[in-house]
């Protein structure tokens, strides 16, 4: 077994958090070329594929760091 580093757990958990989020981009296409596909499961798909990318955009600012030009 082999420790990662904290930086190397933020990467890891923000490239299954961005693989998440583009299964979700595929499952929201799938849904809305049904033509009576269900609105509610939509809108819960929609909403956490936003809280992903909310947390994948704390996750890249924690790993990268800002830098003042």
């Amino acid at each position: 077994m082999m420790i990662m580093s904290p930086e190397e757990a933020l990467a890891v958990k923000l490239e299954r958090l961005r693989a998440e989020h583009g299964d979700l981009d595929a499952a929201i296409d799938m849904m809305a070329k049904i033509p009576v596909a269900d609105q509610l499961a939509m809108r819960r798909l929609k909403k956490r594929k936003l809280s992903l990318k909310d947390e994948i955009s704390r996750l890249e600012d924690r790993l990268i760091p800002d830098i003042i030009a």
